[in-house]
């Protein structure tokens, strides 16, 4: 019954897992899901990037942190 529980809770938090990590936001070369690091502190000092994700960040720093690989001075329009 032991080994039941347990094989059967290794295959759910598997299960989870693969889903976690299929979810990683990816936008066709811009976005590079093993560079996104929420952890990462920016100092908060507005100059703002238009990402090509069209989404406007404070800074350089934020856009790297969330993966992005290239952007354009200023805000998106």
């Amino acid at each position: 019954m032991k080994f039941t529980l347990f094989a059967l809770l290794m295959m759910l938090t598997t299960v989870i897992i693969s889903c976690e990590l299929e979810e990683l936001p990816t936008t066709d070369g811009c976005i590079d899901a093993s560079l996104i690091d929420l952890e990462r502190a920016c100092v908060k000092i507005y100059r703002p990037v238009c990402g090509c994700d069209n989404n406007t960040y404070d800074n350089e720093c934020f856009a790297e942190r969330a993966g992005v690989l290239s952007w354009e001075e200023g805000k998106c329009p």
